[in-house]
């Protein structure tokens, strides 16, 4: 007997009309059911008490003040409803956006810059990754994170092979996927991760997720 599989539920959250209709056509044609569409944050968080999606998108910037409200209702969202994964959308790089909204579990949390919802592929996988419980931080961010790393610790530490790792990391990728992108052996890749734990001082504990702790010394060192 075959077995159906419901379209995971999202609620996108985008005060441009155009960008929000659009957005909500690009992930019903992707095997998405948009359960709501809002304008601003506090829309958000009403169709949140209504129910619960499977994801939240979410626009940084949105009315009132076109500054922080869509952030500061994805901090909402995830101390009131932690099962609801978030994937937040900027026009442009803001490190300190990045780096609040990663400040907690990064669990099912996403950053983007609005131009991957134009490569859908990447915006659908990146939406996927944060609704199984991954992370899926933009390159872009990743990238600006490390150019503007000034302290000298525990990022001057590492090779600029355990950069690349962490890079990736940072983006969400497994073991595996930082293998496949740096053309190496998982072998290699955990020979990498285990060094990096090293030399940011995460001891082994069952309570304690190494991995995100790494991606959060990493953005706290590159803030």
């Amino acid at each position: 007997m075959s077995v159906t599989t419901s379209p995971p539920r999202v609620v996108v959250a985008e005060d441009s009309v155009l960008l929000r209709e659009g957005m909500c056509r690009l992930l019903a044609e992707t095997g998405f059911e948009v359960v709501a569409a809002v304008g601003d944050g506090d829309e958000l968080l009403r169709a949140l008490d209504a129910g619960r999606p499977d994801v939240v998108v979410a626009d940084v910037r949105m009315p009132p003040t076109h500054t922080d409200e869509g952030l500061r209702a994805a901090l909402v969202i995830r101390a009131r409803w932690p099962e609801v994964a978030v994937l937040v959308l900027s026009q442009y790089v803001e490190e300190r956006y990045a780096t609040e909204l990663l400040a907690g579990d990064t669990r099912g949390v996403g950053y983007l810059l609005k131009d991957r919802v134009v490569d859908v592929d990447s915006f659908v996988e990146a939406l996927r990754r944060v609704i199984d419980g991954g992370t899926a931080l933009d390159p872009e961010v990743v990238s600006q994170l490390f150019a503007r790393a000034r302290r000298p610790q525990p990022l001057a530490g590492l090779t600029p092979r355990e950069r690349d790792v962490l890079a990736l990391m940072a983006e969400g990728r497994s073991n595996s996927g930082i293998a496949e992108a740096l053309h190496v052996g998982e072998g290699a890749v955990e020979k990498h991760v285990s060094a990096i734990f090293g030399k940011f001082a995460l001891p082994v504990a069952a309570t304690d997720h190494r991995r995100v702790l790494a991606v959060l010394a990493y953005l706290s060192s590159a803030s």
